[in-house]
């Protein structure tokens, strides 16, 4: 039985959200006759245009969990909230995230990835307009939760999509765009909320979104999943713009359609075939690093950082925040060149080690700190001490733990569970999220020491399970890298 035929099934039932139009199609016929640009012609440029626009979406992401941080004082006295309906506000973009997550990997699958992120820009815009034109509690929550759905379906369709598009060599680099996007975000919802009112930055809120939804029409669906519904004529042009008009693609078109033939027989499969190795394996690092990333306590750390920039004499706390948010953008940044050079293992070992040596720092520092007078010089030293520790350990977690576990989950889950098990990898990321989130002003009100010497344990362990379970990705097909669990 044909390629075609195996499939010709789904692709009855699924079909493209979004058709990008014959542009493509036309520029591959054209080529030969008229030339094109270098700038098509060029793999890398064509991928790089593709990854730019669906980058709009983690900024989107960032900028939503940014959000709350500058505004919390002006929302509470504009609308007279107490700061426990604010912090349910700020939680409940976990929880939309999470119901986000459950229903990403079936959206990304039936609709393809780019109707997907359609659908997840609708609800973010729509969030953002409820939450500037609120006038109660009612509307805030309600703009938080469709917030909190949209970034729960981009956070898993971003980073399959840039891993299905992108070539072997440039797949590192061009997945860690996904979290330097998210960094961005972050960084300028620190910024702008220094300078403009609450509602006028939620209107801001709308503008990634607003352009990632034109920008869509003019990108190719992914070829994987073209290949994977049986539309060979589709999935070839695509891979076709996406590597250049002058690139013979034939050599990576059959290994495509090897991988998608060896699993298109039965798309389903029973629970207890999930005991296989092929399965259990890949399932276990991806959901395993995503809750690795989460328990670490970064957002538990990022939320502390203001009060102990303010233990340390800085006054300006917010501006102190955007500083952290800068240093995590440079630090992504710097994994983005990095991670197709060192590899991902390397540096997800760096990187936990580094957050452990941190968080270690800061947590003795607390400690310390319990045994001497507030006024004495050694309490200051410590306070310094302890502001170097936190800014060390959002350097560690940028450098590795914060943007690789997205790029290994779109990289080793095999085809015909990937849109299960990416959902509930992702649900788990959300959810740990959120419970510390919950958690970390519990925990610090307990002990603050206690508390970083908690994530301090979570950052050796992450470095163990790294060094015993996760394998090197860098500079292998993801047909390569499926069928090693094989």
């Amino acid at each position: 039985m044909s390629f075609r035929d195996e499939n010709e099934e789904g692709r009855d039932l699924r079909k493209p959200f979004l058709h990008t139009g014959s542009w493509y199609r036309m520029g591959s016929r054209q080529s030969s006759m008229m030339g094109s640009s270098q700038a098509i012609r060029d793999s890398s440029i064509s991928v790089l245009a593709c990854v730019l626009i669906v980058a709009l979406g983690p900024i989107q992401f960032g900028f939503t969990s940014g959000y709350s941080s500058p505004t919390q004082s002006a929302i509470i006295k504009d609308l007279g909230l107490t700061v426990s309906e604010f912090s349910l506000f700020g939680s409940l973009s976990n929880v939309g995230a999470m119901v986000g997550a459950i229903a990403s990997g079936q959206i990304a699958e039936y609709i393809g990835r780019k109707g997907s992120l359609m659908i997840a820009a609708i609800p973010n815009i729509l969030g953002w307009l409820a939450i500037s034109f609120a006038k109660d509690s009612s509307f805030l929550y309600m703009g938080r939760l469709l917030e909190g759905f949209g970034v729960g379906v981009i956070s898993y369709t971003v980073p399959v999509y840039i891993a299905e598009i992108s070539p072997q060599n440039l797949r590192g680099s061009l997945g860690s765009v996904n979290q330097l996007s998210v960094t961005i975000g972050i960084m300028l919802a620190y910024l702008l909320g220094l300078f403009v009112p609450w509602r006028i930055l939620a209107v801001l809120g709308i503008l990634p979104c607003t352009i990632l939804i034109p920008g869509l029409f003019f990108i190719p669906e992914s070829p994987r999943w073209l290949a994977k519904m049986g539309m060979t004529e589709e999935f070839e042009a695509s891979l076709q713009v996406l590597r250049g008009f002058d690139v013979d693609i034939s050599v990576e078109v059959n290994e495509i359609k090897r991988s998608v033939a060896s699993t298109s027989k039965r798309t389903t499969i029973r629970f207890a075939e999930l005991k296989q190795r092929k399965y259990w394996l890949p399932l276990m690092i991806g959901i395993g690093l995503l809750v690795l990333q989460q328990i670490s306590g970064i957002n538990g750390v990022l939320f502390y950082s203001s009060t102990i920039f303010e233990a340390a004499g800085i006054k300006s706390s917010n501006v102190a925040t955007f500083g952290v948010g800068a240093i995590q953008v440079i630090a992504t940044a710097v994994t983005t060149w990095l991670v197709d050079k060192a590899g991902r293992r390397l540096l997800l070992i760096v990187s936990s080690a580094g957050m452990t040596v941190s968080l270690l720092v800061v947590s003795v520092a607390f400690f310390l700190k319990e045994f001497v007078s507030s006024d004495s010089s050694f309490y200051s030293a410590m306070s310094i001490v302890s502001v170097v520790g936190v800014v060390a350990m959002v350097v560690a977690f940028s450098l590795g733990i914060g943007a690789i576990p997205w790029i290994i989950m779109s990289e080793i889950l095999p085809v015909n569970i990937k849109s299960l098990a990416g959902s509930v990898a992702t649900l788990a990321n959300w959810f740990f999220c959120w419970v510390v989130t919950m958690t970390a002003n519990l925990l610090l009100e307990w002990s603050s020491g206690g508390t970083f010497a908690i994530y301090m344990v979570v950052s050796a362990f992450t470095v163990a399970f790294v060094t015993i379970w996760v394998p090197e990705t860098k500079g292998r097909t993801l047909e390569e890298i499926q069928s090693s669990f094989r």
